[in-house]
């Protein structure tokens, strides 16, 4: 979710109060592009997922590639050398294995690609990189290997059983926007308590007690009418995701603090990169997968 000074996000909310008692709230970003945008994600999510749900993984597979390419543009800039074809290569095999392999498939291939991104850094820029930089550089790159396309994997892989594989999605994607609803007009109404100031200024425990009420809430309902699973369990599904998509949100804030960035990239007017977008849902794309999992066995 877009970084400081925008109160949007997980749990996000206004600054605390200045000393005059005013609160000052300022979207920071082009709302009618933002919108728009959105929308218009929404519209084509929508479509695939209940029309073409076999462009799913498709979908996922060149989100994931651009985001990629995003962080290690990023890092690089910032001094950090990742390898970008290894990582592209590697993400792409996580994604497309998961189809027909499932998770064993994913294992396979992060383990794979950290094998080849360490033998790559270690032959190809033995020469070249900065002094006492190959731990830093590899660590990063497993790292970004596990933030961007292993989390994405299991957002694919959603899709794929026979037992309502669209809604699993679409559940997903509803429980991360009513957090983030519920966040952001809780924190803008009654935010006065600042939760990380140090990674995400704008953040409130105001807002993420409204993102908790407004995960639960809307974990009950998609658990009951979507997914046609015991509701009860969306009392606890709800706030764990609304947990994971705050998380998320703050380690994107935080490594874009790192490198002295506001957005990861320029692809979504209004919002940023496609990691500014996905911060939210790639952690909480692994719990809700080993939830929906557990609750409804193939």
């Amino acid at each position: 979710m877009p970084d400081s000074p925008e109160p949007v996000g997980t749990g996000g909310a206004a600054a605390a109060p200045s000393d005059t008692g005013k609160r000052k709230i300022s979207a920071g970003r082009n709302l009618p592009a933002a919108i728009g945008v959105g929308v218009s994600l929404g519209a084509m999510i929508v479509a695939i997922l209940f029309f073409a749900s076999h462009l799913w993984v498709p979908l996922v597979a060149i989100a994931i590639a651009a985001a990629t390419w995003e962080v290690v543009k990023r890092f690089r800039a910032a001094g950090t050398n990742l390898e970008l074809w290894p990582m592209l290569i590697g993400g792409q095999a996580m994604i497309w294995l998961s189809w027909p392999l499932g998770t064993e498939g994913v294992l396979a291939a992060f383990v794979a690609t950290v094998l080849v991104a360490i033998v790559w850094r270690l032959l190809g820029h033995r020469h070249t990189a900065a002094p006492n930089s190959f731990t830093r550089d590899i660590s990063t790159s497993v790292f970004v290997l596990a933030w961007v396309p292993l989390f994405a994997t299991f957002g694919a892989m959603l899709v794929l059983p026979d037992n309502r594989g669209p809604q699993r999605v679409a559940a997903l994607i509803i429980l991360v926007v009513c957090s983030d609803v519920g966040g952001y007009a809780a924190g803008v109404l009654f935010g006065k308590h600042p939760m990380v100031p140090a990674i995400s200024p704008k953040k409130s425990w105001e807002g993420f007690a409204g993102s908790m009420v407004a995960g639960a809430i809307g974990a009950v309902l998609v658990l009951k009418f979507l997914l046609d699973v015991n509701p009860v369990w969306g009392l606890l599904l709800g706030p764990v995701v609304v947990i994971t998509a705050t998380l998320g949100d703050l380690l994107e804030s935080q490594v874009k603090r790192d490198l002295g960035i506001k957005d990861m990239g320029t692809l979504l007017p209004g919002h940023g990169g496609l990691m500014d977008r996905l911060d939210s849902l790639l952690p909480s794309a692994v719990v809700v997968w080993a939830a929906l999992t557990a609750l409804m066995p193939a």
